[in-house]
């Protein structure tokens, strides 16, 4: 088995989550949840079958967001990865209706930050162990820092 580190190709300040199922039907059922719930999310979904054909499949309603879903899942090529790219809207606003996605497993990450995702592969194939999420902690936040966090939330609209 060899370990490897994936980077997500994605512009600086773009939300995507990545996540696991484990169905062919999960590209059509993530695009109609997510449709559903946000529905003006501009978004593109990536799958990464991992049986018969062992195609990348794809969804969306962005063609430049679903070439950017179909380059990255292609690149982790891990067996029922999923990852969606989105604009007009945030991971928060999708997150929970993803979850109860009946064949979604689990989700790694969901971020806008810069992420290399950690593959393991074997003469069968590759899976994701886990995920690396922005950067290393750089200490602990001061009374400034409590004050700028709670602002900020209150400035999109997070918080009252």
């Amino acid at each position: 088995m060899e370990l490897k580190t994936v980077k997500i190709e994605k512009p600086a300040d773009m939300n995507f989550i990545l996540g696991q199922s484990h169905f062919i039907k999960t590209v059509e059922d993530l695009y109609e949840a997510i449709v559903q719930t946000a529905p003006a999310m501009k978004f593109g979904v990536g799958f990464c079958e991992s049986s018969g054909p062992a195609l990348v499949r794809f969804a969306g309603n962005d063609p430049q967001l679903i070439d950017l879903a179909r380059k990255n899942a292609l690149e982790l090529s891990c067996g029922h990865a999923f990852i969606v790219f989105m604009e007009g809207g945030f991971p928060i606003n999708i997150l929970n209706t993803l979850k109860n996605v009946p064949e979604v497993c689990q989700i790694f990450c969901a971020t806008a930050n810069p992420v290399e995702v950690i593959v393991a592969e074997s003469h069968q194939g590759r899976g994701i162990l886990g995920v690396i999420d922005g950067m290393r902690s750089c200490g602990i936040e001061a009374e400034a820092d409590i004050q700028a966090r709670k602002d900020f939330l209150r400035k999109i609209g997070y918080k009252l």
